[in-house]
């Protein structure tokens, strides 16, 4: 979306007059702000706020509401499924000139007994209102219960994989769920128990060891059982089984270990890398065999693998600092090609800049990167978070939104009550019996 806005922008007189035209394929009519999902779940903000609609930031483009299944550059055609969920397929053929590659990611999952049926992901806004609802209702059933080892189950809460959205989401549902408890009379805080299991020696890898060690720190001082160098063998029957031996219950089980590129990537003839990804020059095309830029494709965000020049060569990580920064850039070396052809002078590679990633860990808490090199934490670093987060909406109505739910959070108490489930409506049958 954000390569869009800027391509639209460039291109807005030739698409007006019918010279150009722009096309963006969705599976959804909206964007979702990810980086904000964890202040979803814990109710900050309202879902709605956190994504975008296409349509309506995009005017001048043509939207598809579809899924691409195929694409073969060498002839400039892919292949879309209009149809909606459950119809059949209604393919539809498209025809390019200039491809524009960036379907980001997959949440990573693993071959673990019970995960499928027990697993809870958090990726979409449905799953963070949908992992927020169920909390809640975890907290009342512990609160209603006389079984003591169900008691136990319901109040303790399993978090795998201890990147961005893995710690925000954990830190910001333990803090929403400490305000919740106010009104039980029979939970303390000492009742909950939270565990987030990393396989790797630390938790936010793509952190500087010193921000990592303090969020750690941070994280331990509020009870949160932080289990290094451990992984998830099993949730069969909502029964945790870890790499480490121990063994205990638990309802809730969020996982959010990682992502792996989009599975579409497999469907073209692009080539890609070991990981699965997109090769790319540090212009963002992509690279053909010979080692020249393939005409016509480019790629950006977390399906291409961009170099990094901080990295020694390695590709960038997946990251929405990346993403962004790459498709303002994907957008104007693309006009640049137009206007100048594929080698146009005003092609440049991408040079990420200094971290500037954050992540809150509930209210008035957060650790933070600045671009000059620096670290903060506590109230501050939650400050930078938020202003950082607001700027990014790729949307003027998303921040004023946004901003206002965040204002009303701050004049109001938390809202802890759970929607539920969403369900087909009954209606009362008055026919005699």
């Amino acid at each position: 979306m954000s390569t869009a806005l800027h391509l639209q922008r460039g291109l807005r007189e030739r698409l007006r007059r019918g010279e150009d035209e722009l096309t963006l394929v969705e599976p959804q009519g909206y964007l979702t702000y990810h980086p904000l999902l964890a202040e979803v779940a814990a109710g900050s903000i309202d879902p709605r706020h956190v994504v975008v609609p296409l349509r309506r930031e995009l005017p001048d483009c043509r939207v598809l509401t579809a899924r691409i299944t195929r694409i073969e550059h060498a002839t400039r055609r892919a292949w879309a499924d209009a149809a909606a969920k459950g119809e059949p397929p209604a393919p539809v053929e498209l025809d390019y000139d200039v491809l524009v590659l960036a379907p980001g990611s997959v949440s990573r999952t693993a071959a673990v007994p019970g995960l499928a049926e027990h697993g809870r992901g958090f990726s979409t806004v449905g799953e963070a209102v949908g992992l927020r609802n169920h909390v809640l209702e975890q907290l009342d059933l512990a609160s209603t219960t006389r079984d003591p080892a169900l008691r136990q189950a319901a109040l303790t809460f399993v978090f795998v994989g201890a990147g961005y959205a893995g710690v925000g989401a954990l830190a910001e549902l333990e803090d929403m769920a400490r305000y919740a408890i106010r009104g039980h009379h029979n939970i303390s805080p000492g009742d909950l128990r939270w565990v987030l299991v990393e396989a790797t020696d630390r938790i936010l890898t793509e952190e500087s060891p010193e921000l990592a060690a303090h969020t750690l720190a941070q994280l331990r001082e509020r009870s949160v059982d932080v289990r290094l160098r451990t992984t998830l063998e099993s949730a069969a029957d909502r029964v945790m089984a870890l790499s480490d031996g121990s063994r205990f219950a638990a309802r809730t089980l969020v996982w959010t270990a990682g992502v792996r590129p989009a599975p579409l990537l497999r469907e073209t003839d692009l080539p890609l890398d070991t990981t699965g990804r997109v090769r790319c020059l540090p212009t963002l095309q992509v690279l053909a065999p010979d080692g020249r830029a393939l005409p016509g494709a480019w790629a950006a965000g977390d399906c291409a693998a961009v170099p990094d020049p901080h990295a020694d060569g390695a590709p960038c990580a997946p990251n929405a600092q990346h993403a962004f920064a790459q498709a303002e850039l994907l957008a104007a070396n693309v006009l640049a090609s137009l206007d100048g052809g594929p080698h146009g002078a005003g092609i440049v590679a991408y040079r990420p800049g200094a971290p500037a990633c954050s992540t809150s860990l509930g209210l008035g808490r957060a650790v933070a990167h600045t671009r000059r090199g620096g670290r903060l934490t506590g109230r501050r670093a939650w400050w930078l978070h938020r202003a950082r987060h607001l700027r990014r909406l790729p949307s003027g109505d998303r921040r004023v939104r946004v901003l206002m739910d965040w204002a009303l959070a701050g004049l109001f108490s938390r809202e802890v009550v759970s929607l539920g489930k969403p369900e087909q409506p009954e209606f009362a049958d008055d026919r005699p019996t």
